[in-house]
């Protein structure tokens, strides 16, 4: 194989990479965007959050064009396959972080005049800073190849699951307390299992990142406490 092709084939490979990184820094950003405002409760932030996520979906396709490409043409084996193949699993996974950070702000939007709630809307932010830097450190594993760093991200998976069930009780004991707390209770509810789903997607991340830098999955079961809540479609 000349040195030309095998430039080129390089280039193609870094250039996914280069490609996923971006997209998370988007996501990053939607995530950050979404959590700012669930205290602040900012429209307009609010209103940009949900029209951004055009842009996550544009690169995700993008991704997965440029991936189906590169396995179709150059063939990769081994190292380069499960580069090109993580690379296409983890933009995914960054395109439903974005669709969560749409709706979070799409609920921030539907509570912009009702009850604040601030003692309850603060912890949810709490929990949010956590499933932030949870993703932070994911991309940054993803990024710098950095093994420990993505298996600690997925060794903490349950404190997410913690945090969340947490918040549940809390606010099922203020709607069952006061009737008039139920319609924003319910949107704060479904905006931390929003964020616990976040999470849910960085230990995801965490495993393809395992998986790329060693050619194996994690063997041993995934830290996880039992949600309390069923899932929101």
């Amino acid at each position: 194989m000349s040195d030309h092709i095998v430039k080129s084939y390089d280039d193609d490979l870094n250039t996914v990479a280069a490609e996923v990184a971006r997209m998370g820094g988007l996501a990053e950003a939607q995530v950050a965007d979404a959590i700012g405002i669930i205290v602040k409760r900012d429209p307009h932030t609010a209103e940009q959050v949900v029209a951004r996520d055009t842009r996550l979906d544009e690169l995700h396709a993008d991704i997965e064009d440029r991936a189906i490409r590169l396995i179709a043409l150059r063939q990769p084996l081994a190292n380069d396959l499960r580069r090109t193949v993580c690379a296409m699993k983890i933009a995914g996974e960054l395109e439903r972080c974005g669709d969560l950070a749409k709706n979070i702000a799409k609920r921030t939007l539907a509570l912009a005049d009702a009850d604040p709630m601030l003692p309850l809307s603060r912890s949810i932010e709490r929990m949010g800073k956590l499933v932030a830097g949870r993703l932070k450190d994911v991309l940054d594993a993803y990024t710098g190849g950095v093994l420990d760093k993505a298996v600690a991200v997925w060794s903490r998976d349950d404190e997410v699951d913690e945090h969340y069930n947490s918040l549940f009780r809390e606010l099922l004991t203020y709607m069952m307390g006061d009737p008039r707390t139920i319609t924003t209770g319910a949107h704060l509810l479904f905006i931390a299992k929003n964020l616990e789903r976040i999470g849910d997607h960085a230990t995801n991340i965490a495993e393809f990142v395992h998986y790329e830098l060693t050619g194996r999955n994690i063997e041993a079961e995934r830290p996880k406490t039992d949600a309390l809540a069923p899932e929101q479609n």
